[in-house]
């Protein structure tokens, strides 16, 4: 009979105080990414490869200009 009173109302239910609720639930996607190994990036062999292409111009037009 107990049970029956019950359904009709609120059910029981324990009261946490403010203080003690946790925080908003962890994203589980975001801890596994953070977890990861993570470093600084390379540039690539066809990135260096034109940086040193740019550097070789640059300098061959600085000599140029010099004279």
């Amino acid at each position: 009979m107990a049970n029956k009173s019950l359904a009709k109302r609120q059910k029981l239910s324990f009261r946490i105080e403010p203080s003690q609720r946790s925080l908003k639930p962890r994203n589980p996607i975001a801890v596994a990414a953070k977890q990861r190994a993570a470093g600084p990036h390379r540039k690539t062999t066809s990135a260096n490869r034109q940086a040193k292409k740019r550097e070789l111009i640059r300098q061959l037009l600085q000599k140029n200009g010099d004279h």
